[in-house]
């Protein structure tokens, strides 16, 4: 007997808009405008606060680490050598992977 195991994490794009699509049809059963909710003074305070907050971390803590391991880890050690290898395959040459890798000879 065959057994089936497709377990997968995660959410598909379908399965986020028929989840949108939900909320909204629950939110209308509710008789819950959505353009009122968002237009409420008390939602843009809120929204506006969160959006602050969001800035004055990626200012404070986040940009400078994350400018330095994209600037100096991943466009030299990953970037540059995926275009490298790219337009080698273009133009009908060999990868750094196939160069390097071990031969032997029979």
């Amino acid at each position: 007997m065959t057994k089936f195991n497709n377990q997968r994490g995660g959410i598909s794009i379908l399965g986020i808009l028929f989840l949108g699509f939900t909320i909204i049809l629950v939110l209308s059963y509710f008789n819950i405008g959505i353009k009122v909710v968002i237009e409420n003074p008390t939602t843009q305070d809120n929204i506006h606060y969160v959006g602050g907050a969001g800035k004055s971390l990626w200012n404070d803590y986040f940009k400078q680490p994350i400018l330095y391991f994209w600037n100096n880890i991943w466009i030299p050690l990953f970037w540059r050598p995926f275009i490298s290898n790219m337009e080698r395959l273009r133009d009908g040459k060999l990868t750094d992977f196939q160069l390097r890798a071990p031969r032997v000879n029979y």
